[in-house]
């Protein structure tokens, strides 16, 4: 049997492996059959019975057949795997077709079809398919689910082939395999406005240049197909060459996700943690602020951020904003613990520039931790803070007697360098604590008379 297609086979029936393979391949039945017809052999001999030996040989000569039989046999056969969807979210379903074509001039034998997954999404999926005819198909499917995000491997297939007394059996496995990736789940949000996201631009809103918007007072030289009505002529009598004027793109607010991976953060494991609700919360607002137009920014503990990332994120409302989500999704569907035990160096990463509004999703703070986040407050237009205490996450919910507790004087270090500050209880809903966000927020602006953070 030989396999083509999108499976490739990992080697053909060949002479690779010969009569060691054949024999490999014998059944519980099979080796039975062998080890008696040379236990009859052997007591012919010692009884002196031809008849038994006969007999013998029957016996030790039917497996070895079907074997040296099934394993000349050669069927040309051609796999392939389709995924519907590829990504999906934690707990949700994929479907996973598998198509079999015999494209050789033969009917295949009874065939035995095997997936191999990881145990995570689910049982070993396995389908018996009849008899083939030459050119002929089959297709089967299955389903997978997992409530671990991550990316896992499907595959490669195997296909069996038993002869008809079930003497041996013979697998083949196809080469290729496909991914399936599980990426966080996404909460919706209210569309509430989180005023102050970038202090000195209203809305979070930043000044880059491009072709159309206010006129820039530096000129520069003039391009073929340029507007006549830019032209500068002050500067082009200063130079001596036709110079326009510059002009700046529409403002875009920008918004920064930051999330704390550190390991020491969380205490915990499994779907229900601590830290699969901060990855999840961080994708549930990057998805929402890119649908709101926002050019947004993945950031973590390491410094690190989303590989192909331009220095002012993802653009939102923009053909790409797709693009940029799914892969925001697919770098949060990997994320795990970092080694880091400090924020230090995503401070860096922030003191270089406006990162307009700051949503930050942490773990467990010490002082000097609390008063790194603190800094990070001086380079962002608004600050809201997501902070998550391991202590209460592990506790089982009939062990906590009162409200939460909060690690005062932390928390309070960051409300008074301007953060909006929310303490996530155990099993939270993200789109509640927005809400709750905006109305402290909104709280504060009105305390003080103006807008807040």
């Amino acid at each position: 049997m030989t396999t083509a297609g999108t499976g490739q086979a990992e080697a053909d029936r060949g002479e690779k492996g010969g009569v060691r393979t054949a024999l490999a391949g014998l059944t519980t039945r099979g080796r039975s059959f062998l080890a008696a017809g040379i236990a009859a052999a052997v007591c012919s001999y010692v009884l002196g019975q031809a008849d038994l030996l006969r007999v013998g040989l029957l016996l030790a000569v039917l497996p070895l057949v079907c074997a040296t039989v099934l394993y000349r046999t050669r069927y040309r056969v051609a796999g392939s795997r389709r995924l519907s969807p590829a990504r999906v979210p934690a707990g949700s379903e994929a479907r996973v077709h598998l198509r079999m074509d015999n494209v050789s001039r033969l009917p295949t034998g009874l065939l035995m079809l095997q997936d191999r997954v990881p145990y995570v999404l689910g049982p070993r999926p396995r389908f018996v398919l009849d008899r083939v005819e030459a050119g002929g198909r089959r297709e089967v499917s299955y389903r997978v689910r997992s409530d671990l995000r991550g990316r896992y491997p499907l595959g490669p297939l195997q296909l069996r082939l038993t002869d008809p007394f079930g003497m041996c059996e013979l697998t083949r496995s196809f080469s290729s395999y496909d991914t399936l990736t599980v990426i966080p789940r996404v909460e919706p949000l209210a569309p509430v406005r989180m005023s102050g996201e970038a202090k000195g631009y209203g809305d979070g809103r930043q000044r880059s240049l491009a072709l159309a918007g206010e006129d820039d007072v530096i000129p520069r030289g003039y391009r073929y197909g340029d507007d006549l009505r830019r032209v500068h002529w002050r500067s082009t009598a200063r130079y001596g060459e036709l110079m326009v004027r510059r002009e700046e793109q529409p403002q875009r607010a920008r918004c920064t996700v930051l999330l704390d991976t550190r390991g020491i953060a969380y205490a915990g494991a499994g779907p229900d943690s601590a830290f699969e609700w901060a990855v999840g919360g961080a994708a549930s607002v990057l998805v929402h602020m890119l649908e709101r137009g926002f050019s947004v920014r993945l950031l973590t503990d390491t410094g690190n951020a989303v590989p192909g990332e331009g220095g002012d994120g993802f653009a939102g409302a923009s053909q790409e904003s797709a693009d940029a989500a799914g892969l925001m999704m697919d770098t949060l569907a990997v994320i795990d613990h970092s080694d880091g035990a400090g924020l230090s160096r995503a401070y860096d990463v922030i003191r270089g520039g406006n990162e307009g509004l700051l949503v930050a999703f942490l773990g467990d703070l010490d002082d000097e931790q609390a008063a790194v986040v603190a800094r990070m407050r001086r380079r962002s237009g608004g600050a809201l803070a997501f902070v998550l205490d391991s202590e209460t996450w592990t506790r089982e919910p009939t062990d906590v007697p009162g409200p939460l507790r909060e690690s005062g004087e932390r928390l309070r270090m960051l409300r008074e360098s301007g953060w909006t500050v929310l303490a996530v209880p155990r099993g939270a809903a993200l789109d509640d604590l927005w809400r709750r966000a905006d109305r402290e927020r909104r709280g504060v602006a009105a305390a003080s008379g103006g807008e807040g953070p």
